[in-house]
């Protein structure tokens, strides 16, 4: 016989690591005898007494990993871990809810400067994109392979114990489950009344040679791993959640008339602004007067009217034919959605510089008199500027939002112009050689103190700035999937029972056996309805029993 395998008294060959026979239920080796003395305590029915892979085969290097994730310890401790890294990337922001406003939103910068010591250390340690960081998937990844082998490695073994179950069960199987009674005679009309009254509570019947299983709920006993189907497509839609192809979430800066693609849909659809519109409370409304001494004003509304324009696929080089498709206005917490997308109001910035007129004039000028005139636009600067009377003016440095750092070095802390300065190289008609200035809000600078010619700010135009964020998820349907098998299998496990009753016949009278995997009281309650009118004798708890003599 190989080493593989166990035969069984009844001549049933088991594998190895089965504790009870396939075939009669009698317990093997070492569950038959304890010191020489037959074995009365009940049996463990969990999973039928059936060999398990993890707990069977210890030789090759896929059978240890088999036997690592198969341990419910080891499913316990990663998902423990993936608390604690989920618990830690909610201290501080992640990267992608850096306020787009923030004076610098390098990362790098950012989570020193806000939260100190504490934030670089959040920045070094790879926080700050923790839940698409790699380590973080490998984690999830693993906790979805622990599922995977922990019901595959349960689930197999119990459903062909299961499927192939016969009636008739060795004696010591069924004196060792937990309700258990011996009846010493039985007449044939009482047995086919018991069956009758089976058949009555739903129970199914298989027979065998006289003798009796009567079942019902088995499909109870899959909740658990039905459970663990509605898990791995909830972790697998987490992952899939990390990918472009599955969730997009972009922040986007839009002037009123400004008209941009919207992002992530590759140039197929562009957003207009054609107005943002911000609402206050009354200065007088009583129930906002602490905020409005505060903040000096207090919003009950941001909009931004928009249009939303689908492309027409033009041809290499040519610029795209835009079909007006939907016009909305977006609030707060009342986004747009169109074919999947959604855009949210999130942020807004008042009174942004567009564009700047400047002028030159003599600096001996007392009354100013320009000499010419030229446009910057504060969008999309050029780098020179030819004017009509043969002045030449290069754009040498440009600060949208102008600062000085703690070294007195000038800066910009964002990209928008809020506060924009200039440096400008005139050349005066016919001269090769130029005058720098430096030109800001309040700001009018002589770099030499010798310059012939100044720049003034003659004009400028301002307007709103909307942000908006456009995002998609298309992993929210197989979130909702994995959440709905997770909850049957919950009701599966919760709300039924799997009922076993065993029935053999002994000579004139029989064995009376029945196992559950909850409510016991409930079986017997079955039990006693079943056999009523008859003269089979009622079960024994063997288990109270146990405890009553203890």
């Amino acid at each position: 016989m190989s080493k593989q395998k166990i035969k069984c008294d009844c001549g049933h060959v088991n594998p190895i690591g089965t504790v009870l026979c396939e075939s009669c239920g009698k317990p093997i080796e070492g569950n038959q005898h304890i010191d020489g003395n037959e074995n009365k305590k009940l049996l463990n029915m969990r999973y039928d007494g059936t060999a398990r892979r993890s707990q069977t085969y210890s030789k090759s290097i896929i059978d240890k990993i088999w036997s690592f994730f198969s341990s419910v310890k080891v499913g316990v401790w990663l998902i423990v871990l993936a608390l604690i890294a989920s618990m830690l990337g909610t201290i501080f922001p992640q990267e992608m809810y850096i306020p787009a406003q923030a004076p610098n939103r390098d990362p790098a910068f950012f989570y020193e400067d806000q939260y100190g010591i504490f934030g670089l250390i959040y920045y070094q340690l790879g926080l700050h994109n923790l839940y698409s960081s790699l380590w973080y998937m490998i984690l999830i990844a693993l906790i979805g392979v622990s599922l995977v082998i922990c019901s595959l490695d349960r689930f197999i073994p119990l459903y062909k114990a299961l499927r192939h179950q016969k009636p008739k069960k060795h004696k010591a199987f069924l004196s060792r489950q937990r309700l258990y009674s011996e009846t010493e005679e039985v007449t044939d009309e009482e047995l086919e009344k018991i069956k009758a009254n089976l058949k009555q509570s739903r129970y199914k019947i298989i027979e065998e040679d006289g003798h009796i299983l009567a079942e019902k709920g088995r499909f109870s006993r899959w909740g658990p791993y039905v459970n663990h189907i509605g898990l791995i497509i909830i972790l697998l839609a987490a992952i899939l959640r990390s990918t472009p192809l599955f969730y997009m979430e972009e922040y986007v800066w839009i002037r009123e008339g400004e008209q941009k693609a919207v992002p992530g849909t590759d140039g197929e659809y562009f957003i207009e602004n054609k107005d943002f519109i911000m609402e206050t409370h009354d200065e007088n409304d009583e129930r906002f007067q602490a905020a409005i001494e505060q903040e000096g004003m207090v919003a009950s509304n941001y909009q931004t009217d928009v249009v939303i324009y689908k492309a027409d696929k033009p041809l290499p080089g040519a610029e795209p034919e835009l079909e007006p498709m939907q016009e909305a206005s977006i609030r707060m917490n009342e986004p747009l959605k169109f074919d999947g997308y959604s855009v949210y109001q999130s942020g807004y910035q008042l009174n942004e510089f567009n564009s700047m007129t400047f002028n030159i004039h003599q600096t001996d000028d007392a009354e100013e008199v320009a000499l010419d005139t030229f446009t910057v636009d504060l969008t999309k600067p050029e780098s020179e500027y030819v004017l009509e009377n043969g002045f030449r003016v290069e754009l040498e440095q440009f600060y949208p939002d102008y600062y000085l750092d703690a070294n007195g070095i000038p800066a910009s802390e964002t990209n928008y112009p809020r506060n924009p300065a200039f440096v400008f190289l005139v050349y005066p008609p016919g001269s090769d050689d130029s005058e720098i200035s430096f030109v800001g809000i309040g700001r009018n600078i002589d770099a030499t103190g010798e310059n012939e010619y100044k720049l003034g700010i003659d004009n400028f135009e301002m307007n709103d700035v909307s942000g908006l964020t456009v995002k998609y998820d298309r992993s929210l349907i197989f979130f909702g999937i994995g959440a709905a098998i997770f909850m049957i299998g919950v009701m599966q496990g919760m709300y039924f029972q799997h009922r076993r009753i065993w029935i053999n016949r002994k000579e004139k009278g029989l064995l009376l056996a029945a196992h559950t995997n909850k409510n016991w009281f409930g079986i017997k309650k079955d039990i006693d309805k079943v056999i009523e009118g008859t003269n089979v004798r009622m079960v024994d708890d063997q288990q109270e029993l146990d405890e009553i003599e203890k």
